[in-house]
């Protein structure tokens, strides 16, 4: 059974186990879900590349410590894509604005339409009659994670055999994943519906699910394979331009720590650290969920290893109080690592309207990763995905 201890030390420890087989081992096997009770043939470092405990250039140089580029190009690209998602929406933001805002309407549709409840209810609860479907809403439930296929073939089933709202699948995966980000899973389920790639959709099909999980499940006859693409009558957002990074040379600063980037001791920045606040989950997980827990684990984690690096004093504040708790230190620069599009962005926004009424200021730092490979992400994978072994050489990680 696959296990998640929510420490940096914990991520290392699985990137040193897997980074021998991230080569041609993992490209032939990396569709295969064995179970819960198997996942030799992934990573399973999504929960800490999402918090960045662990970051994308650690785990990349990891592997090509052991493989040439080509013989692990699969795994990077996986690795990438993620980044991928997280650009393309940083300059798109109307796009999970207008997600969140259907989010919403759905989730107070279901408490007026009894109909659209009960198939919903069925589905979270895995009471579809699907087999393969009900067991993986299970799993989701208990462990909050899913191999990356069975998340294709969920959506795709949720999707286009049950017939409910994807809005309300993405919603369902991001109180319960693990790894949850707004970017990866918005526009995943926007890619498995035909939206994001305008009538290509992924469909779900009985052969290949039970080839790809050795037999243990098998629906054929259960699932809808000739559905159309979903479309969608609004136009496509505004693409905004990406913003040029601020920096931050020199003298007295506090620190922000929130579940966007949880390894502070790699932000590149001169100044002397007064203090360190860090913000609690914004992510909206249910209460006790693995997924919870792993967050509020991963943040004391963090916290632990900041204050130590820094010799600093560590607190925990709502981010309403962050703006208090700077002016009482004395201190006018906040620096912080940059949020993504998402809710914690939303929060920096507020927050720095908040500094600079009392003549202080947020400086949100842009790691060099995401500074070369956001602005390539204007359409498809593909530009940013041929950047990468330019991208890998300018960042210097060591190649074979």
């Amino acid at each position: 059974m696959m296990r998640w201890e929510p420490t940096r030390a914990g991520g290392l420890a699985r990137l040193d186990a897997f980074a021998a087989h991230a080569g041609r081992t993992y490209a032939e096997t990396r569709n295969f879900d064995h179970g819960p009770q198997d996942r030799s043939n992934v990573s399973a470092l999504s929960p800490y590349i999402r918090r960045r405990m662990i970051t994308e250039e650690e785990v990349v140089a990891a592997v090509l410590r052991h493989h040439s580029f080509a013989s692990s190009e699969k795994f990077i690209h996986e690795v990438a894509w993620r980044t991928y998602w997280k650009g393309w929406l940083q300059m798109r933001p109307a796009m999970l604005t207008r997600f969140n805002a259907d989010r919403l309407a759905l989730n107070e549709r279901l408490e007026t339409d009894g109909a659209l409840a009960r198939r919903h209810s069925q589905a979270i609860e895995g009471n579809t009659g699907i087999t393969c479907f009900d067991s993986w809403a299970q799993e989701l439930r208990n462990y909050g994670w899913l191999h990356n296929h069975a998340r294709m073939w969920f959506a795709s089933i949720w999707i286009f055999t049950l017939g409910l709202p994807w809005q309300l699948g993405a919603d369902f995966f991001y109180k319960h994943l693990l790894d949850a980000d707004p970017a990866s899973n918005t526009l995943s389920w926007r890619w498995v519906a035909g939206l994001h790639t305008a009538g290509k959709h992924y469909l779900a099909r009985a052969e290949n699910i039970d080839r790809c999980t050795g037999g243990r499940f098998a629906p054929y006859g259960e699932l809808n394979e000739r559905a159309q693409p979903l479309t969608e009558d609004e136009p496509p957002p505004p693409v905004m331009p990406i913003a040029p990074a601020p920096q931050f040379d020199g003298g007295s600063c506090a620190l922000l720590l929130t579940e966007e980037d949880l390894h502070p001791e790699s932000w590149q920045f001169k100044g002397d650290v007064a203090a360190i606040a860090v913000l609690p989950s914004a992510t909206v997980h249910f209460a006790g969920s693995p997924a919870a827990q792993f967050s509020a684990a991963a943040l004391q984690d963090a916290a632990d290893r900041a204050g130590q690096h820094f010799d600093a004093s560590v607190v925990f504040v709502e981010y309403e109080d962050v703006a208090t708790w700077l002016a009482d230190l004395g201190v006018a620069t906040l620096v912080t690592a940059e949020a993504p599009i998402g809710m914690i962005a939303w929060q920096l926004v507020d927050l720095s309207v908040a500094l600079q009424k009392q003549g202080a200021q947020l400086v949100q730092l842009r790691r060099p990763w995401d500074g070369l490979l956001w602005p390539r992400a204007t359409a498809g994978f593909f530009k940013l995905k041929t950047a990468l072994p330019d991208v890998i050489a300018r960042l210097d990680l060591e190649c074979r």
